[in-house]
């Protein structure tokens, strides 16, 4: 599958997620620098508005790129080129702090007015058309919070407080994620209606939560220091308020972190994952899973409500190995442990060796790099949770499979897992492995260019089986044409209730109330 040509909305260089609109004939993309409303009726993708907010909230020092700009890098390919190459080469097209336009808007929600929720820089926008009626009228800022540390915590944060997550209660509350801490705020913005709960100032919170129906907020911590270990907490918003009271439903247990900083792609000292919910039904057992901080990680599973007779918070917990033959140093993701049933799947984003030209440096250019350039990331395992005695098995591995940043997905439809990853013989490419056994039914060839490389974001696809592919030049819409198998080459077609289990991102429903 040849990229170059097909329909995008440049932007980036992460475009984490595109959104539903409430209206089925366009969808909202986000990236690192902008969002933008694309008209999909019909086969198109034709981006019809689009708003700079990186520039617009750092006051022009990040100005607006040409999408030529985002073209000469898709087009291009990183094979053979070293740290100082690539560093020149997005510099020149991104400008030399290039790597500060990473984690703008790493995490949106839409609410069933159409308003899109992200951040940018230090502030929290609200985007919504200038015309409801006329999209090609514009994006306008309905609401925007400047300076959202600040405004919500005062002058008394640590140096290094950044936000970073956000999703939304069942209520229609706004819960945004800071390093430090979590806020809850009505969606108009008003400062007036901020709860705010504090994390202690040794702790480091670098990915977004989860939330259930009955207010539980999920979310897991590192240390800033290595002694200091992970904890894994559930508040609960009772309406009122952020509670971590026992009477409410809330707890915390603390987990293990890493004694170093990983050496690329993976950030802090404790899990790489946004927390998942696994087990919703009356009598199943309701868990929050993560990945922890070891070098080589632990899939963890924590009781969500109460505890069983006898037992600890800390439901169960295995090592994850990929099936190496000899562990290599790490064994660690980035991305949320993917979750259907009582399944789950991660991935390892660390290579086995990592070149001594790349530690330390900025993750944009880590991750352009990784794999075409230097050694890529290799290892996906398959998990299942025995609610019979409480403990996990592995149900399979694969140590061939290249997953190397960007957030895997669940097709319930055609029972397989899709990720994206590089090999030497194929390039860029997404492969879907069959749920059960782990073996490969479909692989999308992409080839040398960097078009095939999808830089920590997600894996979509829509009703009709088409791929969206969040490039790093920009979201990519892709129209299979293979005899009709629908872009598997076996096993099926991907159908509409293709389920992206996402913790670390929120496509919201229309209908949610406030």
């Amino acid at each position: 599958m040849d990229l170059a040509g097909k329909p995008v909305s440049y932007g980036g260089p992460v475009n984490i997620i595109t959104l539903a609109s409430t209206d089925p004939d366009f969808m909202w993309a986000v990236g690192t620098d902008r969002v933008a409303y694309v008209n999909i009726k019909d086969g198109a993708w034709e981006e019809v508005a689009r708003f700079e907010a990186l520039e617009d909230a750092s006051g022009g020092d990040l100005p607006a790129i040409p999408g030529e700009k985002f073209r000469e890098f898709g087009e291009s390919s990183a094979e053979g080129m070293d740290v100082d190459e690539m560093d020149q080469f997005l510099g020149d097209l991104f400008g030399n702090n290039y790597g500060d336009r990473f984690g703008n808007g790493s995490y949106s929600v839409v609410d069933n007015e159409n308003v899109l929720y992200t951040h940018f820089g230090d502030n929290l926008y609200g985007f919504a058309l200038a015309d409801p009626g006329d999209p090609s009228a514009g994006i306008a800022v309905r609401y925007v919070l400047e300076n959202i540390i600040t405004a919500i915590e005062g002058s008394g944060f640590p140096a290094i407080t950044r936000l970073f997550g956000l999703s939304m209660a069942y209520d229609g509350h706004l819960i945004v994620t800071f390093s430090n801490g979590v806020a809850v705020i009505d969606r108009n913005l008003d400062l007036s209606s901020v709860h705010f709960y504090r994390f202690a100032d040794y702790e480091y919170v670098s990915n977004s939560i989860a939330v259930d129906e009955d207010g539980g907020i999920y979310i897991a911590s590192a240390g800033v220091l290595p002694q200091v270990g992970g904890m894994m907490r559930k508040l609960v918003w009772t309406g009122s308020g952020i509670s971590d009271s026992p009477d409410d439903g809330a707890w915390q247990c603390a987990y293990e972190g890493s004694a170093v900083l990983p050496p690329m792609i993976k950030m802090g000292y404790g899990t790489g994952s946004t927390p998942t919910l696994m087990g919703f039904g009356e009598n199943e057992d309701r868990l929050v899973v993560i990945t922890d901080g070891a070098e080589q990680m632990h899939l963890l599973a924590f009781w969500r409500d109460e505890i069983p007779a006898g037992g600890e918070r800390l439901a169960g917990q295995i090592p994850v190995t990929c099936g190496f033959e000899e562990l290599p140093e790490w064994v660690q993701s980035e991305q949320s442990v993917v979750v259907s049933g009582y399944g789950a799947f991660v991935v390892n984003n660390l290579p086995g060796t990592v070149d001594p030209d790349l530690p330390g440096k900025n993750k944009i250019l880590q991750v352009a790099l990784m794999g075409p350039a230097y050694p890529t990331s290799y290892g996906v395992e398959r998990f299942e949770w025995n609610p019979e005695n409480d403990e996990w098995s592995s149900l399979w591995a694969r140590p061939d499979v290249s997953s190397t940043s960007m957030i895997p997905v669940h097709s319930q439809s055609a029972g397989m897992v899709l990720v994206n990853g590089f090999t030497p013989g194929n390039g860029w490419e997404i492969t879907g492995l069959d749920w059960n056994t782990g073996r490969t039914v479909h692989q999308t060839l992409f080839g040398r260019s960097n078009h095939g490389n999808g830089a920590y974001a997600v894996l979509q696809y829509l009703e009709d089986g088409e791929l969206l592919f969040n490039a790093f030049s920009g979201p990519i819409r892709v129209q299979y044409d293979t005899g009709g198998s629908g872009g598997c080459s076996a096993g099926g077609s991907f159908a509409p209730s293709l389920m992206m289990l996402l913790a670390p991102l929120a496509l919201l429903a229309a209908g949610r109330k406030k």
